[in-house]
This record gives C-alpha cells, structure tokens and sequence, in this order.
C-alpha cells in the first residue's frame, strides 16, 4: 500500500485525503490490524449513494479474516481509521487518519446475518446504532475521530438481541458536497457476535437505499458566510434513519 514519493507528487489529488477502517476495539481492547473487519485494497471513497458497494466496500485485501469479534450489548466498541493500511502513507503524513479538511459524521449501523464471515453485506437489513455529527461548537464527529488518533467508539445499545452481525462503519465527508455527487462515503465492515438479552428493534434500511444523493446532510454546504467549515447556521442532518433507543 506504500507509494513513492515520485508518484505523490504526480498525483496529489489522489493521495492526500483517503482512508481506510482496518481495527476494532471493545472496551478498549485492540484486537489487531485487519482482525474481524473487512479492509478493502483501495482507501478511495465511493460518490454513488446507489454503488452496490456501498453496504461493505469492495476489493478486500487478503486473506479476508475469519475472526468473529465476542461483543456484549452496553459494551464500549471502536474502528480505527488510517489514511492506509497500516496507518501513515509515510513518516509525517498530515493526512492520516484522513485530511482535517474531510468534515463530516461518523456513522454506525448493524446488520443481523447468518454468518458474518461469508455474508457480503449486500441484501441485508440494517439498522443505525451511533452517529456523530455537528456539534455547537462547530466540530464534526471526523475531528473528533481525528482527536482520538483515528478511532471512533460509541456504546452498543443495550437493548441489541443477541446473534451474529455486521457492524458498518462510515464517514461521510462533506467538503466537496456542494454539488451533487461530491460528498465522500467511506465504510468498512466487521463481524461481530453480541451476546445480552436485548430484544428492542429499529427502523431497517438497506444499502444502497438508505441515501438519497439528495438528502439535506448529503447535498449541503458546510461552511460559513466567513469559509469556514464549521455549518452554515443550520442544523446540520444526518442521513439515514433514527439510531436505535433502548
């Protein structure tokens, strides 16, 4: 995933902003560089709310684990972000976990499947356990991500059912969002198996599906009448459902 300086300066456009969810946590607990979680071999975003991608991403890099993650509902769950597997393009690099210039929320959503391993992602049912987006001080839930070293945790709801899952995390970055087509959907999947006795359920959406190319938090500007990338004196909307409440 290394690229030579030669070719970052040919192509700047291409290198300066991506990423990739490539590590999972519980409670704290790393469980290791591609364990559980789907990386794909490209850290380029997907534009198309209605790419058949969209649900896990695509061109996954090999071997593909088979670690199922133990996970129990009200735990403490995190993905980590790096601008390339492994984290930094190079030593110094600005861009990682992803360029600062990337705002947006950050995402999280839960699909139950039969096997988490073999399960594509596509056809599922999914529903949105944690969002973070805009808050009043004008900081997006990228920073925030960015702030805690390209980690991004929430609490998994205590009222989940048990049983195996997908949980899909996703940055959406809004800097070029203006126009339509230009936001930036990023997501990786990991396997989970959550134990509890949780029985709530939630609205289910599917991906593609969920977005509209249109939606207020997907077709926005995100700056200010000064330029800034901090809202522009709206609420700013998350796309998709309401998350789950126990």
């Amino acid at each position: 995933m290394k690229i030579s300086a030669t070719i970052l300066t040919l192509l700047p456009a291409l290198t300066t902003a991506h990423c990739i969810a490539q590590r999972v946590r519980v409670n704290g607990a790393d469980q290791g560089q591609l364990v559980g979680i789907r990386a794909p071999t490209s850290n380029y975003p997907i534009q198309n709310v209605n790419d058949g991608n969209i649900a896990c991403n695509s061109g996954y890099s090999q071997p593909v684990s088979n670690k199922v993650i133990d996970v129990k509902a009200g735990d403490k769950v995190g993905v980590q972000w790096g601008h390339v597997i492994g984290g930094a393009q190079f030593a110094g690099d600005k861009d990682h976990p992803i360029a600062a210039s990337h705002k947006g929320p950050t995402i999280f959503y839960l699909a139950k499947v039969d096997d988490p391993v073999t399960s594509t992602g596509k056809g599922l049912s999914w529903f949105k356990v944690a969002e973070d987006g805009l808050d009043s001080s004008g900081k997006w839930g990228v920073d925030r991500m960015i702030a805690a070293g390209g980690w991004s945790d929430f609490t998994l709801p205590s009222c989940v059912a048990p049983g195996k899952y997908l949980l899909r995390a996703e940055i959406i970055a809004l800097h070029s969002a203006t126009q339509q087509g230009g936001a930036q959907f990023y997501m990786g999947c990991a396997q989970i198996n959550v134990s509890g006795s949780g029985s709530k359920t939630a609205q289910t959406v599917s991906f593609p599906g969920a977005y509209s190319a249109t939606d207020p938090g997907i077709l926005v500007s995100i700056y200010d009448s000064k330029g800034q990338p901090v809202g522009n004196g709206q609420p700013y909307k998350i796309p998709g459902p309401a998350k789950l409440t126990c």
